[in-house]
């Protein structure tokens, strides 16, 4: 049984979800129903999940950015107040142990919102004789919201204009009254935002959402109604798509990482393994009618190529898709693959991400 336990969770379980762990904290995996229909609501109106099993980390004093800058991969002198940034987090090895989103809330107070690797620990550790503090906050719980309508919907109840919210930027504004920190970023690929609550308040939001997303389409969504979308806008997840046997290079991270950066965690090596990727992260489309299995092998002459990280089968697309790592030479979109699992065997073509939305305009649409 997890030992974290959500303030939303007796709220959750009433509305019928089926409950499993993840970063020790349980999680809707499903609710009744069919889960295509929460898969649309994303893609058509809004919907709405907790997100509070993620680790959220506060650094706070003088030192704040140079405990946190060592760490992450990205350039955070460069992140203002008011603006987030996607951040691989490092082994020495130059693989991966973590991601998140580092959020610069006010002079020398940073948020990070790291997934389940190590962050907290690696961030003590590097602020010991600094002056800089470390919190683990546990108190502090997310509501995330994605969808075309979750702007209109945020607008309405909130004394901000929110259609004027830059992505990967916060602000603190009046939300149903009292103040809360809204952030656009999410994951989904979709437009939407993460509104961060005491948990004490998390409920009486929640059902505030549930009330007012009515107009808006709004539904509760679970764990595999995301993964369909998640599938489909190509983004990686840390322990599928991401594991500590993986470079930022062979995830096509490239894009955050700051070659400018006199140094952070596992910087030389990371460097060191640039052009030696053993995988590349792409996508596939299986010649099957349902999903096909998690590590199913791709093969090519019968000899492995790669393997599945996430499948899903997409009712909006018709086609059964999967999250892979392949070989290099197996990398070009258009390659034929063998798809060799414990109970499915069929063809697949070998596919550039994101499936839809190539060039993320709904994520980063104004």
């Amino acid at each position: 049984m997890a030992k974290r336990v959500s303030a939303l969770d007796a709220t959750i379980r009433a509305l019928g979800a089926e409950m499993d762990p993840w970063n020790d904290m349980d999680v809707a995996m499903a609710f009744p129903g069919d889960m295509h229909v929460e898969h649309n609501a994303i893609r058509e109106t809004v919907g709405m999940w907790d997100t509070s099993a993620l680790t959220k980390i506060y650094v706070r004093g003088p030192d704040a950015l140079a405990a946190i800058n060592y760490l992450v991969t990205r350039d955070i002198a460069k992140i203002y107040v008011g603006k987030s940034a996607y951040v691989p987090i490092l082994q020495d090895n130059g693989h991966f142990c973590d991601d998140g989103f580092v959020f610069h809330l006010e002079e020398d107070i940073y948020l990070a919102v790291t997934s389940i690797g190590p962050s907290l620990e690696l961030l003590q550790g590097w602020a010991k004789g600094k002056n800089a503090s470390i919190e683990l906050d546990e108190s502090l719980h997310m509501i995330t919201m994605q969808g075309p309508n979750s702007v209109a919907l945020l607008d309405a109840c909130t004394s901000t204009d929110m259609f004027g919210l830059r992505y990967c930027h916060q602000e603190k504004t009046a939300l149903f009254g009292t103040e809360r920190i809204i952030s656009r970023t999410g994951y989904s690929g979709e437009r939407g935002y993460e509104i961060f609550v005491p948990g004490e308040d998390a409920v009486e939001l929640w059902q505030q959402f549930m009330e007012h997303g009515k107009d808006y389409g709004m539904m509760p969504i679970s764990f595999s109604g995301l993964e369909m979308v998640h599938i489909e806008s190509g983004l990686m997840a840390y322990g599928a798509e991401a594991t500590e046997e993986n470079t930022p290079w062979e995830i096509d991270f490239g894009w955050a990482i700051s070659r400018k950066k006199d140094d952070f965690r596992g910087r030389e090596a990371l460097f060191a393994l640039e052009g030696k990727e053993k995988v590349k992260l792409r996508g596939i489309v299986a010649e099957h009618d349902a999903v096909v299995e998690h590590f199913a092998e791709l093969q090519i002459d019968g000899e492995k190529v790669g393997f599945v990280t996430t499948p899903a089968y997409s009712k909006r697309l018709g086609q059964s898709l999967a999250l892979v790592h392949v070989a290099p030479s197996a990398a070009e979109p258009g390659t034929r693959v063998d798809l060799v699992g414990p109970n499915i065997q069929c063809p697949a073509t070998v596919a550039s991400i994101p499936f839809v939305d190539p060039k993320r305009e709904r994520m980063h649409a104004m």
